[in-house]
């Protein structure tokens, strides 16, 4: 092998290496299967809400926002299920804690959905408008 093969050689497993990280951090994670902003309030009226209020869930992608819990973000790594009944698993990392959700959504209506969250714990949201 001369000096312009193992140069190329080189080349080639070190771009593998660098790329490897960035290709395996794209595929674990996982769009949710709603989008959109959801609030905690008024989860009972028609259709989707005027306001959302100051606390709400926004769903963007694989990443989840929330400002009526104590994390703030989330991102999802995997979905399972279909039609109305999914089944989540959820990371999040709040610099000082780094770990993992796994939970039940489930679409009441077009307006409603429903967390079912661990130790029998039950969120209801309504669609923002």
């Amino acid at each position: 092998m001369n000096a312009r093969d193992r140069k190329l050689a080189i080349g080639c497993i070190t771009a593998a290496i660098v790329s490897l990280p960035i290709i395996a951090g794209f595929a674990v994670a996982q769009s949710y299967p709603v989008t959109g902003k959801w609030t905690y309030e008024d989860t009972g009226g028609e259709g989707p809400a005027r306001d959302c209020g100051k606390r709400y869930m926004d769903f963007q992608g694989e990443r989840r926002f929330d400002t009526g819990g104590g994390v703030p973000e989330y991102r999802n790594r995997s979905v399972s299920g279909d039609g109305d009944e999914y089944r989540l698993s959820d990371e999040f990392n709040t610099g000082q804690i780094r770990a993992r959700s796994d939970y039940n959504i489930r679409r009441v209506d077009n307006d409603r959905i429903e967390l079912k969250l661990p130790y029998n714990k039950t969120v209801k949201l309504r669609r923002c408008q």
